[in-house]
Order: structure tokens, then C-alpha cells, then sequence
């Protein structure tokens, strides 16, 4: 028996990273919501914070609901199955959620009886925004749009032969900051939905969504636009909207709020890239290394006092950032496995760190009028603020 050892086939073949998608009828999906009793966490998320309430995402699966009436001791209440959830707002009691390609509006003003009241079909783009930022190769031709939903990605490495076609021609399309007090939530830097008045704004990879939410009880999709590229993250401060690229930052007005206009754009180098603002200095951790693009990882300090003319001010080096917080003269950062960093900001130009929480796993945090929010790992922290800094209140496990 005779085996070819032709070396030209071998380099007509490489091993690549290839996405295929985790699918669902859309039948099934659009009727698999459900409110239950409290559940273990598979992997904790995204935070937000509303009323006496914590919403703690898992992904792509659903929200956990806990009282924190009292900080010391936080109770899980109840449960939200939202296939392919990533993001939520809440006003006037109305909680907005993603559901992969839809948009699904509860009713939670009795927080012991919550009550889907709406769901708008096909308006986000979730098959771009969702894909591993480490896939070479995404399998659409597995997709029928007409009845499937992905809820997912999975990874594996695969043997193809080699192709120009690298990657994805992402212009598929399947259809078309408060205090906890006030009306409406508050979210972490993560945070991909924003609610501004009568407006809730959302983006994905590179578009925006434009819901008139006049009627809470039922939003109206206004209008989408393009949003900038590979969008990860918004924030919204004083009739501005800033949204977190792993290039860069944008800048659009709210003059007129149901079409956002550009204003401007940073530029950065590659990196993963949440972003908050205070006053005339927007702060932007860029996470390097691994599949987010540079090796080095950063603060940057960028003086916005001309919004159509954003200025790099000043670079920090940090360790594995990911989101931040501001709160009076206080810079909260999460720097990944380095813990949750502590720096007085009164000269955002000299920052100097005066606290650092070591050996505990910090993600995204919500700095509340009376009480800061982190989240990290499989844990849900809340912190005192002290004239020097923060004393840990609580550690609830989300297991």
C-alpha cells in the first residue's frame, strides 16, 4: 500500500479557528422565556443595578435578580430565562433585554409577579457582535435565517484548505448614566444599552438601535444607523453618547435624539476597550495581549473639553483591564487578576493610586450613590465608600 508524502498538498492546508453556530428554531426560542425561581449561575455576566435590585446577566442565557435592600446580605429572588441575553435597561419599572435578534420588554413593577408584556421581532444584527473575537472562519452557510436563531458560537480548530476569504463578510443582516435612585438603572462600563429620557439606544458590532420608549409598555424601533466598528461598549454623559471600539472612541451628539450625529472619533491602538466619561476627560482601558490586540495594557486619559477634537492627555500602564468607574475624585479600575485599583483623579493628568484590593478577580463595577458595585469571577462585591477609599460590605457568591 502506497501513502503520498506530497509536501505541496500539506501547504494547500492550515489549521484555523472556525465558529459554527449554536442554533434554535425560532419557534422554540420565542417561546422559551420564562420567570423562575432562583438558579446557580453557569457564567456570570454583566451587572445592573436598579432600586434595591441587582440584575446579574448569564450569558446568553438570561438575568438573576437579587434584593440588596440590605448590602450585607443580598438574597437571589428570581430568575429570567432570556435565550441569547447579553444587555438590559430598566425605566419606570420596564426592564429592556436583548433576546439574540429581539427585543423583549418586562414588566417588573411587582418584582414577585414579572411579566413579559412585548417583544420586537428582528432588530438586532446579534450574528456580528456574538462571534468569537478568535475565529478565523464562521460557518454561516449552517444558518437558515428564515427559521433559525443563534443563540451562540462554538470554537474548534479545524484543518481547511487555504483561502483568501479570511474571516467573515459581517454585512449579514437578518432583520432589520443616573444614580439607582431615579427612574431608570444604572448599568456597568460593559454595557452595550443606554437609556436617555424617552430613548433607549443600543449597539452591536457596528450599528446603532434607536427605540422610542415614550410608551414604556411598548418601544418603537426608530431608526438604525452605523454605529463605527467593532463596537463593544457605550456610555452616555450630559447629551453625548461615547462608544467603545477595539479601535477607538466615538463621540455623538443627542441634539436630535432619534438619529445620534457623529461628532468625532479617537484612535487607538487594537485592544479590548470599555469607556466612561466625567467631565472634560473621558478615561479608556485598552486590554492587551490574548485575542484583544496589543501586547501592552493601558489607561488612557483623553482630554474631550472640544468633543469634535478628542486629545490623548496622558497613558498609564495597567496589568488586564477591563471596566471602570468614577465617583467624586475616585477612578475605579478593574484590572483583572490584579484586583480592583483605587487612584485619586483631582489632576486626571497626575493620577495616583491609593488603594488596591490584590487576590480577588475584578470585571465591571457601578459606583452607586452610597454603595460601590463590582463584580468578578463568580462574585458580586459591595463596598462602603471612606473618606481614603472602600471597606468591603459584602461577597455574595453567584454559585
Amino acid at each position: 500500500m502506497a501513502l503520498s508524502c506530497d509536501k505541496n498538498d500539506d501547504a494547500d492546508y492550515e489549521f484555523v479557528q472556525v465558529a459554527s453556530p449554536q442554533l434554535m428554531s425560532k419557534t422554540a426560542f420565542r417561546s422559551s422565556v420564562e420567570i423562575t425561581m432562583p438558579q446557580t449561575i453557569e457564567k456570570a455576566g454583566k451587572i445592573y443595578a436598579y432600586k434595591n435590585y441587582i440584575f446579574v446577566s448569564d450569558v446568553n442565557k438570561g438575568v438573576h435578580i437579587i434584593n440588596n435592600t440590605n448590602p450585607e446580605s443580598p438574597k437571589a429572588i428570581k430568575y429570567i430565562n432570556i435565550p441569547g441575553n447579553e444587555d438590559i435597561s430598566v425605566k419606570n419599572d420596564f426592564l429592556y433585554a436583548d433576546s439574540a435578534t429581539d427585543l423583549v420588554v418586562f414588566d417588573i413593577s411587582d418584582i414577585n409577579s414579572v411579566a413579559l408584556v412585548e417583544r420586537l421581532e428582528d432588530v438586532f444584527n446579534v450574528y456580528n457582535h456574538n462571534i468569537p473575537i478568535e475565529a478565523d472562519v464562521v460557518d454561516y452557510a449552517k444558518i437558515d435565517y428564515e427559521t433559525d436563531i443563534v443563540l451562540g458560537w462554538t470554537l474548534t480548530t479545524e484543518r481547511r484548505k487555504k483561502s483568501d476569504e479570511r474571516f467573515i463578510d459581517i454585512a449579514i443582516n437578518d432583520g432589520a448614566n443616573t444614580t439607582a435612585e431615579s427612574a431608570t438603572g444604572t448599568g456597568g462600563s460593559l454595557a452595550r444599552f443606554q437609556i436617555v429620557d424617552n430613548y433607549l439606544y443600543t449597539v452591536g458590532n457596528y450599528e446603532m438601535g434607536i427605540f422610542n420608549i415614550q410608551n414604556l409598555a411598548e418601544p418603537i424601533l426608530e431608526n438604525t444607523q452605523y454605529a463605527g466598528w467593532n463596537i463593544e461598549t457605550m456610555f452616555q454623559a450630559e447629551g453625548y453618547l461615547y462608544l467603545g471600539s477595539t479601535n477607538g472612541m466615538y463621540i455623538f451628539n443627542l441634539v436630535n435624539p432619534a438619529l445620534p450625529e457623529y461628532v468625532s472619533e479617537f484612535i487607538h491602538w487594537e485592544g479590548c476597550d470599555p469607556v466612561v466619561v466625567d467631565g472634560n476627560y473621558a478615561y479608556v482601558t485598552i486590554r492587551g495581549g490574548n485575542v484583544c490586540g496589543q501586547l501592552e495594557s493601558v489607561l488612557e486619559v483623553i482630554d474631550i473639553t472640544d468633543k469634535s477634537t478628542p486629545t490623548l492627555a496622558k497613558r498609564y500602564e495597567l496589568d488586564n483591564p477591563y471596566g471602570l468607574g468614577v465617583k467624586d475624585n475616585t477612578l475605579f479600575i478593574c484590572d483583572g487578576t490584579s484586583g480592583l485599583k483605587l487612584y485619586n483623579k483631582a489632576d486626571p493628568l497626575n493620577l495616583s493610586m491609593t488603594k488596591v484590593f490584590e487576590d480577588i478577580q475584578s470585571k465591571d463595577v457601578i459606583p452607586l450613590e452610597n454603595v460601590l458595585l463590582m463584580i468578578g469571577g463568580d462574585t458580586l462585591y459591595q463596598y462602603n465608600y471612606l473618606e481614603d477609599g472602600v471597606e468591603l460590605i459584602s461577597a455574595f457568591s453567584l454559585k
